[in-house]
Parts: C-alpha cells; structure tokens; sequence
C-alpha cells in the first residue's frame, strides 16, 4: 500500500522537528518536505502534491488560512490538517471555509495525530457536528451561496446518501453500517465523490453539495 505523503507547515523549527521524529517513525507515512512560513507551504505543495498537509495557523508572510485557501486551488486532493494553539470558533470556522478537513490543538497526544493523519487521507473529517453545523449555517448565510465549479459527473443516488450522512458527522464505518456496506465500499463512494466534485475532503464536499442542493440544512439537527 502506498505510503502517506506529509508535509509539515509550522514556523516552529523545534515543533516541526518534533512532528518530523513522530511521524517518521510511523510505517505507513512519508514525511515530503517541511514549511516554516505560508507562501513556502504554498509553493512546496505546487511541486510536491503531498496527500496531507499539517498546517499551523499564525506563520509569517501568510497565515494558515490564507494558505490553506490558496493550497486548495492548486491541489484540491490534498487533505489540509490544522494543527494549532486556537481554539476559537471563528478560527476554525474560517479554516473549514477555506478548505481545511479538521483540526486538532498542540496539546494533542501524538497517537491522535497519527490517526487524525490516516482519517483525513481516508475522505473523514477531524471535527465536531456541531462545527461543521455551525460552517453549514454561514454558508447559507452569505450571499450567492450557489457555486459554478463544475462536476464532472453527477452524483449516483448511492453517492448523495453517502454524502448525506457524511455530513451528519458519521465516520466511515457508521455510514457503512447504516447503509449495509462494505468499508471498502464506502471509501470507494467517497473517492468517486471527491473525483466528481474537485474535493480533496469531506468538508470540502459537504460545502459543495450544500451549495448544489445534493443535501440540505433541514436534514441536520
């Protein structure tokens, strides 16, 4: 099985070489390369197209969320992982929005990133409902909330149920269950959904498909 492919964003050389040691040391990651400001993750991520990115928020030069909405347009597969000191809300909200799949704090035990690392490469979010509750609501609110990115295909009704429960925070193994599916079934519906969609996550896809009309606010408590 390939590897997963890292690279580690923070301007942090001790907390980068930190994450670096960890991972490393892990068999089934990659560790591509190492970013100590935003515009350098942008570029190193152009050229190298790594699966996941660890992402810090507050870096010189551009922040992590600049970045990640940046990154997002050159690389849309690849998976944005916040690692971060803050907690605030709108930090993580204005992440979300611009592409990041969830986020952990730095005071996350190590086997936690590692599992956040495999999940987010697997198509899952790292990140509460409610969050994600919360991100669908000011999606609905702002203005023009309908999009022109194109599909490549539209979505199998096996895909916008799929979706659907992706969006009420189910992990993989739920939504296969509820819906009398293999895992591996599931995860091949969500890679064919990311495909057709141009997403590198579902938060990226929950966005979209709000925006589409493939699932709705009303269908979330």
């Amino acid at each position: 099985m390939p590897k997963i492919r890292v690279l580690i964003v923070d301007d942090h050389p001790m907390i980068r070489a930190g994450m670096r040691g960890l991972l490393e040391a892990v068999a089934d990651f990659e560790i591509v390369g190492e970013a100590g400001n935003g515009e350098e993750a942008v570029s190193l991520s152009t050229e190298l197209k790594p699966d996941v990115i660890i992402m810090d928020i507050v870096m010189p030069r551009l922040n992590g969320i600049e970045a990640t909405r940046k990154i997002k347009q050159v690389s849309p597969t690849t998976a944005i992982l916040i690692l971060t000191a803050y907690s605030d809300i709108y930090y993580i909200l204005g992440l979300l929005e611009a592409g990041a799949c969830g986020y952990l704090l730095k005071d996350t035990r190590g086997e936690e990133l590692v599992e956040a690392i495999r999940s987010v490469r697997a198509g899952e979010s790292v990140l509460d409902p409610a969050v994600t509750r919360k991100l669908l609501e000011r999606v609905v609110q702002q203005p023009g909330n309908t999009t022109n990115a194109p599909l490549t295909a539209q979505l199998t009704r096996r895909e916008i149920e799929v979706l659907h429960l992706a969006s009420k925070g189910l992990s993989n193994k739920d939504i296969a269950d509820q819906l009398f599916l293999s895992l591996r079934t599931v995860k091949a519906h969500l890679t064919n959904i990311f495909d057709k969609m141009g997403c590198g996550s579902r938060t990226d896809a929950i966005i979209k498909g709000l925006k589409l009309g493939y699932i709705t606010l009303d269908e979330h408590p």
